[in-house]
C-alpha cells in the first residue's frame, strides 16, 4: 500500500473513531478546548485561512503540517470537503504525521 493510501485509510479510521473534527471553525473551537493534537491542512487552503490556523494552533503550541491532498480528495475519502483536518488523538496525530513526511 503506497504511503498516500494509509495516510487515507488512516485518517478514515481516526474519522470513524470520533477524533477528527474537520473544517476550520469546528477546528478553532476543540483547539480553544484543548482538544487538539495535531491538524493537517490540504494543499489548496486559502491562505488567510491557512495563517489563521497557524496563528491558533501556534497559540496552543499544536503542530500543523500541510499535506499534498486536496478537499476533493479528503471529500472522496471520508465523504465531507474540507480543508482543516484537526485530529483529536494523539495516537492517530503522530501516526498522520509519521506517514506524511
Amino acid at each position: 500500500m503506497h504511503c498516500s493510501e494509509k495516510w487515507i485509510s488512516l485518517l478514515t479510521i481516526c474519522r470513524k473513531a470520533g477524533k477528527l473534527v474537520m473544517g476550520f471553525d469546528p477546528a478553532k473551537e476543540e483547539i480553544k478546548g484543548g482538544r487538539v493534537k495535531g491538524i493537517f491542512l490540504t494543499c489548496d487552503i486559502s491562505p488567510k485561512t491557512k495563517k489563521e490556523v497557524l496563528f491558533h494552533s501556534d497559540q496552543a503550541g499544536i503542530f500543523v503540517q500541510e499535506t499534498g491532498f486536496t478537499m476533493d480528495d479528503i471529500a472522496a475519502a471520508v465523504g465531507r470537503r474540507a480543508g482543516v483536518l484537526a485530529v483529536c488523538d494523539e495516537g492517530f496525530a503522530a501516526k498522520l504525521r509519521e506517514l506524511s513526511q
